[in-house]
């Protein structure tokens, strides 16, 4: 009697199950089910990095230190937390608890809700989706979702909105902000990206998942001499640590660590036979490594209770000795390097990226330490530049040849003056295609994009982080809402989010967060909906009416293109913006001769030496 599905010819509008309940109260049920799931994942996440601040604060976890004091204050400031004459220890613990008692909450709402422009806040509270509590919102989901309770898809649509911005608005925004404070506000690294980085002399490590704390910990003990000398002593020349997944991006866009790929990757990683150990913990680890894994001479190494394997290895991670266990699991994968046996070819080429664009180098590199803004981004968008945009997030999906939607959308968005801003494994699709370098603007971005690129010396595809790092780009639509000249809410921006090879219930929740800010949304490949056309009706125009944002499947990639870039055209006419106009920034440059320049400047004094 649930979770119920009506499969076959029965997957009809009209139809219903044994105790009455239609198609659309099914599929709706099934997708608040999915959003919770989601939810819960980026929330779980969030929680362990808040508990593992408020260790490192109380110095119970002491291989953790607080490296963004800045940002720590800064969050203070909007929990409302007094910082004067306060060690940063001390300001760290409070922070902490008061996020912790976040997910707890029962009545009233979550605190960063304050962050989003106060038109939105005001729609959100309208409707009734603010949410109270993070773990009250799901643990409600679940309960409405169970036989017998929520009968109406309009409410259980409402409520999806409602525990998705529990992730977007507080779970994931406090794990990003968390992360930056415990481990340093990204700024642009330069790195490689793809299989080749697989190194044939060194011991090779690939941390894989979500949680980065025990890979931050992988990344310090790695460089040790004792390490280095350990791994020299077993016959190899190094350790090569290699990033897998969204942990790939975190440790990537931090210190540069090179990423081996997405989601799709992780068993060609086993499959090179130049893997000694994979190091995974939570959300995206397929069961199928380990039984790869048993081909070859890599050891699958599990770290969390919450995430075990058949056929793995289990170490548990422990934040208390957090480098003792980095140290257990480096030294595993340094006494497997003599049983490698890789024989034949392989990938050895990799691709340049420059990945690191927290919201706040965004805001940095407009104007430098004294005159951060948005004002350059905004203007660029309302002369026209800059026709808008877009965020490539989301997973891979193996119904779709890897990566194809990701990097077909990202050429031709820049193609068409779009700015792309890209997260997760979509971030990494871009980053092994070679469009995350300056250099890119040159080759591929129109000319308006192009000449903003070149101005500020940044790609024309920004990688902002792991999956839970798409609240990143929710502060960075709050601060052009924010700056001015583009509309009063984030409904109003010419800002399309896309998940083009969607597979994982977090993507829904992510999907929804954004629709509930006001976005169009689209996601590729199919729909968890598509018997529905109630359901859909509620996504597409419901949803647009009281929220301003959307939410479509769309699974053919050039009908994709073409919606987003009408919606970003037509929000330019909303806004009474300048007409977007290819190739208008396009006229050839000539380099000015130093006579060129004196006949200029003999114009512009004109009565000079006149008496």
């Amino acid at each position: 009697m649930g979770p119920c599905r009506l499969v076959g010819s029965k997957a009809e509008e009209k139809a219903t199950g044994v105790c009455g309940a239609t198609l659309p109260v099914v599929a709706a049920r099934n997708f608040l089910r999915k959003v919770a799931a989601g939810t819960a994942a980026h929330s779980d996440h969030a929680r362990d990095m808040a508990y593992t601040l408020l260790e490192a604060a109380t110095g119970e976890a002491p291989d953790f230190k607080i490296k963004d004091e800045i940002k720590l204050r800064k969050l203070a400031g909007i929990l409302d937390i007094s910082i004067d004459g306060r060690t940063k220890e001390d300001i760290a613990k409070e922070v902490a608890e008061k996020i912790i008692s976040q997910f707890g909450q029962q009545k009233g709402e979550v605190v960063f809700v304050k962050r989003a422009p106060g038109k939105r806040q005001e729609i959100w509270r309208k409707w009734g989706i603010v949410p109270r509590g993070v773990d009250r919102e799901i643990v409600e989901a679940m309960h409405r979702t169970n036989m017998g309770v929520d009968q109406e898809p309009e409410n259980l649509m409402t409520a999806a909105l409602r525990v998705s911005l529990a992730d977007g608005w507080a779970g994931s925004m406090f794990s990003t902000d968390i992360t930056d404070i415990l481990f340093g506000t990204p700024s642009p690294k330069r790195s490689e990206a793809s299989i080749g980085i697989m190194k044939e002399d060194e011991v090779n490590v690939v941390v894989h998942g979500h949680e980065p704390s025990l890979a931050e910990m992988m990344v310090e003990v790695s460089q040790e001499s004792d390490m280095l000398e350990y791994a020299r002593q077993k016959g190899a020349k190094g350790i090569n640590l290699v990033g897998m997944c969204c942990t790939a991006n975190e440790v990537l866009m931090r210190h540069g660590i090179p990423t081996a790929g997405g989601f799709l990757n992780q068993e060609l990683a086993v499959m090179t036979g130049l893997a000694e150990a994979i190091m995974v913990d939570v959300q995206c680890i397929m069961p199928a490594i380990a039984q790869a894994a048993k081909k070859f001479h890599t050891k699958v190494v599990t770290t969390s209770g919450k995430g075990k394997m058949i056929d793995a290895v289990h170490i548990q991670y422990d934040e208390h000795r957090a480098k003792e266990v980095a140290r257990e699991v480096l030294r595993l994968a340094i006494d497997n390097y003599a049983n490698r046996t890789t024989e034949g070819s392989r990938i050895h080429e990799t691709s340049p990226v420059i990945a690191g664009f927290s919201h706040e180098y965004i805001e940095y590199m407009q104007g430098g330490r004294f005159r951060a803004s948005f004002r350059p981004l905004n203007d660029a968008i309302i002369a026209g530049r800059i026709r808008g945009v877009v965020g490539i997030v989301g997973c891979n999906n193996p119904r779709i040849a890897q990566d194809s939607v990701h990097d077909y959308l990202a050429e031709e968005f820049v193609r068409n003056d779009v700015l792309v801003v890209s997260t997760g494994c979509g971030a990494a699709a871009c980053a092994k295609a070679g469009f995350m370098t300056p250099e890119t603007a040159l080759e591929m971005a129109g000319p308006g994009l192009r000449e903003v690129c070149e101005a500020i010396g940044v790609p024309p595809i920004l990688h902002l982080g792991s999956c839970v790092d798409n609240s990143r780009i929710l502060t960075v639509v709050t601060r052009m809402v924010e700056e001015g000249g583009l509309g009063d809410d984030i409904s109003d921006l010419p800002v399309v989010g896309i998940a083009p090879e969607w597979m994982s219930e977090k993507a829904l929740a992510i999907g929804c967060y954004f629709v509930a800010s006001g976005m169009y949304v689209i996601f590729g490949s199919e729909s968890p909906v598509e018997a529905s056309s109630q359901v859909k009706n509620i996504m597409m125009n419901q949803w647009e009416e009281r929220f301003g944002g959307k939410l479509e499947f769309i699974p053919e990639p050039e009908e994709i293109l073409k919606k987003t870039l009408e919606a970003i055209d037509g929000k330019r006419d909303r806004l009474k913006l300048r007409k977007y106009e290819p190739g208008r920034f396009g006229t050839e440059r000539k380099l000015m001769t130093m006579a060129d320049r004196r006949k200029l400047e003999a114009a512009a004094r004109p009565h000079e030496g006149v008496k």
